[in-house]
């Protein structure tokens, strides 16, 4: 299945949380790695989004928007950092 980079899911987060999250550095908690969310795998054909780790394909977060709701999955991060200053 083609994926985009983690660009795709700029616009979405950005309804959700109206911060940049594309510089946002986050670790995945299936491999470990520590990377900047743009590199992620964005797979949006399918009734919302999934970004998955670049480095082992994990899913870190799925978001899925609704008329009148959001729901969001981050357990696949074990944590995102977000500078406040970009």
């Amino acid at each position: 299945m083609p994926h985009l980079d983690g660009n795709a899911a700029a616009g979405p987060l950005w309804e959700l949380f109206r911060i940049d999250i594309i510089a946002a550095i986050g670790r995945c908690k299936n491999c470990g790695a520590v990377r900047v969310f743009g590199e992620a795998a964005v797979y949006s054909d399918a009734p919302g989004v999934v970004v998955r780790c670049s480095s082992c394909g994990g899913v870190l977060l799925r978001l899925v928007e609704t008329p009148t709701k959001f729901w969001l999955d981050v357990s696949g991060l074990s944590y995102l950092e977000i500078d406040r200053e970009g």
